[in-house]
């Protein structure tokens, strides 16, 4: 695993919609998505199958719907109802079920999804996008202060301004202090 995405740790959605950051798009060939994933391999389930370049596709398409929606959610808007159709649809293309196992001494559940590996993600994503949505902390969603960054978080503090305070927040800091050192010569 190689590729370096920029933020992680955020709401799933959130994540996945920083994966089309200002460095350009992250999610370009299969072994991308496959490095997003294993990064995310604790809140989604296990991928079984390997994972296609129309998979990627996918993935791309719902992350542009996730971020529309979520763009107007934050703002306190309605969002589209071809975005919300779309988180949906998405959903349905990989049902999920609740698998029942013995394990010798009592039944164990865990919820899987029928389905491809890529319809199977893709769902996955949307029905996080569409728990974040009903989130009432979705109008809580900021977009980094730094002028050339386009990452969104939701801030645990509320003073909270940039992505990363070692990166955006330095680099802002020390542009301030170098416009402040320029005007006093």
């Amino acid at each position: 695993m190689t590729r370096d995405f920029p933020l992680v740790g955020e709401p799933l959605p959130l994540d996945l919609i920083n994966t089309a950051s200002s460095l350009g798009d992250l999610l370009q060939t299969p072994d991308d998505l496959r490095i997003w994933c294993a990064i995310q391999a604790h809140r989604l389930p296990e991928l079984t199958g390997d994972i296609s370049a129309a998979d990627v596709l996918g993935v791309r398409k719902i992350r542009d719907h996730i971020a529309a929606a979520i763009d107007r959610a934050r703002r306190g808007q309605c969002p589209r109802a071809a975005d919300l159709h779309a988180l949906e649809h998405s959903q349905r293309s990989a049902p999920a079920i609740t698998h029942l196992t013995w394990n010798g001494t009592a039944l164990i559940a865990a919820r899987c999804r029928e389905g491809s590996t890529g319809h199977r993600l893709v769902a996955e994503l949307a029905e996080a996008a569409a728990q974040l949505l009903a989130d009432p902390a979705v109008t809580k969603i900021r977009q980094c202060d730094a002028d050339d960054c386009v990452l969104l978080f939701l801030p645990t503090n509320p003073r909270r301004r940039w992505c990363s305070a070692t990166l955006c927040g330095n680099r802002v800091r020390v542009a301030r202090h170098y416009q402040r050192h320029k005007a006093e010569k």
